[in-house]
């Protein structure tokens, strides 16, 4: 069995075939998909598609770094108050982007310290966004660690040395079709993390693993990121599966 830590298949990218995507993930032995939140405009595609196939999705409630603006308020009350009204499985997807725009960038940190507050509050691990902007989000990190604080850094494309700190605070590092781009160098950092500390994601529709890159990216793709990490482990994608999988559910308790 797989777990796709990371999907986004309740977006528009996915109203004309959903059925036919979680079919297909389930045919390729993906039984469960963890479903990070963006910002209020796409809570209900999310919670509906849970609702829709509960014992296969499985929500995050949170707001993304490139979503905050003027109203980060109301919607940091969105995340409060849907936390109070049903279950979610972690905090996600939080934290800081410099990529695309710094013009928000001392509310990015707002929101992201107030996030992982909530996570401590209700003891969910967190989904962490980095683009950019390592030092910065794990600064805030460390500030706000305590025993309770667990969570795994989504789309990991540091350095070793970055990899080393988040191993360091027992945090995931997560991975997908990255790792599989013949110069993305994701590779031979993944070759000397063991996968003890890792979950496989794909972070659909991007990100498309080799060999559909360019393509929209979807769940029943994870198995060739499992694959990559066998190679690059010189072991068997069962084993892999394995271990990911008990990382993941242990992590997001699903």
């Amino acid at each position: 069995m797989l777990i796709d830590t990371h999907a986004h298949i309740y977006s528009e990218d996915y109203s004309d075939d959903i059925d036919q995507v979680i079919e297909r993930a389930y045919q390729c032995n993906v039984r469960k998909i963890v479903l990070p939140n963006i910002d209020s405009s796409s809570l209900k595609s999310m919670l509906d598609l849970s609702t829709a196939y509960p014992q296969i999705c499985f929500p995050l409630i949170g707001l993304h770094p490139t979503s905050v603006n003027e109203d980060y308020r109301d919607e940091l009350q969105l995340v409060d108050f849907w936390l109070t009204k049903r279950k979610f499985f972690g905090i996600g997807e939080i934290g800081i982007d410099l990529y695309w725009d710094k013009t928000f960038l001392n509310e990015q940190i707002i929101v992201f310290r107030h996030q992982l507050q909530l996570a401590k509050k209700y003891e969910l691990p967190v989904v962490i966004h980095v683009r950019d902007s390592f030092e910065q989000v794990f600064e805030i990190l460390l500030s706000e660690l305590d025993r309770t604080l667990t969570g795994v850094f989504h789309s990991f494309s540091g350095s070793p040395e970055q990899a080393k700190q988040v191993i360091g605070i027992g945090f995931k590092i997560g991975v997908n079709g990255i790792v599989t781009f013949k110069n993305s160098g994701l590779g031979s950092i993944i070759q000397e993390i063991s996968p003890e500390h890792l979950l496989i994601e794909t972070d659909s529709p991007y990100l498309t693993p080799v060999p559909f890159r360019g393509k929209r990216n979807e769940s029943s793709y994870l198995i060739y990121v499992a694959r990559k990490i066998a190679e690059l482990h010189n072991t068997t994608v069962d084993e892999i599966a394995r271990i990911t999988t008990e990382n993941a559910e242990k992590l997001f308790g699903i």
